[in-house]
């Protein structure tokens, strides 16, 4: 069977590593900071100034003036310190942020991203995908492999405006996790529950190696 959002998610958390500061874009990856790893810390940091983020709250520990960059109520830990958003992307621009977790709608074999807008479509604003992707030591992406019309999210090129050119290190799909040597090429690393190789292939139209 594919993966589920949380599986994905879980996937995508085996990913941190002990010390690292980690910034999690909007949908899936916020589900990641469920699955960190026993034994592992990392701080969170979010666009809108804040360090140290906690765990979504209880409907009776909510705080309206506490969110993240996606809006969403968050809770604070113990150390947690807010900043302006300059401050904050000045964390992302300098390379002070490990890694970070996006969803997409589109990754190429290449490693480019789009993830901000869909032509003809009213946006909000690019958001903070452009930086993290210029400025974050590792890029991890959490997307379904296909879109709702079963059309693949892991393309040759990208057809959408880019968040990034050759800037993705691992795509985590619904079907499998595959690695990305940015430029290069693109190769399938794990398989999700049940999936197969074939499954894989049939539903995806950028080119990839197998290391399984």
């Amino acid at each position: 069977m594919p993966w589920d959002r949380n599986q994905m998610a879980a996937r995508a958390a085996k990913e941190l590593k002990d010390g690292f500061y980690v910034n999690l874009g909007i949908g899936i990856p916020t589900l990641v900071a469920n699955f960190i790893p026993p034994g592992v810390s990392i701080t969170l940091q979010s666009e809108n100034g804040m360090l140290g983020m906690g765990p979504f709250p209880y409907e009776d520990e909510v705080d309206p003036d506490l969110i993240n960059a996606g809006k969403q109520t968050i809770t604070e830990l113990k150390g947690s310190s807010y900043f302006s958003s300059a401050d904050s992307f000045a964390m992302i621009r300098g390379g002070h942020i490990d890694l970070s977790i996006l969803g997409a709608m589109e990754v190429s074999e290449k490693g480019d991203l789009a993830n901000w807008m869909i032509p003809g479509k009213m946006v909000k604003g690019m958001g903070g995908a452009m930086d993290l992707v210029a400025g974050v030591k590792r890029v991890v992406v959490v997307m379904d492999h296909a879109s709702k019309s079963g059309e693949s999210k892991l393309l040759k090129e990208c057809s959408l405006p880019l968040t990034g050119k050759e800037v993705v290190d691992m795509a985590i799909t619904n079907l499998g996790v595959f690695s990305i040597d940015r430029g290069k090429g693109m190769t399938l690393i794990e398989l999700a529950s049940d999936v197969t190789l074939d499954e894989v292939k049939a539903r995806t139209e950028a080119a990839f190696k197998v290391a399984l």
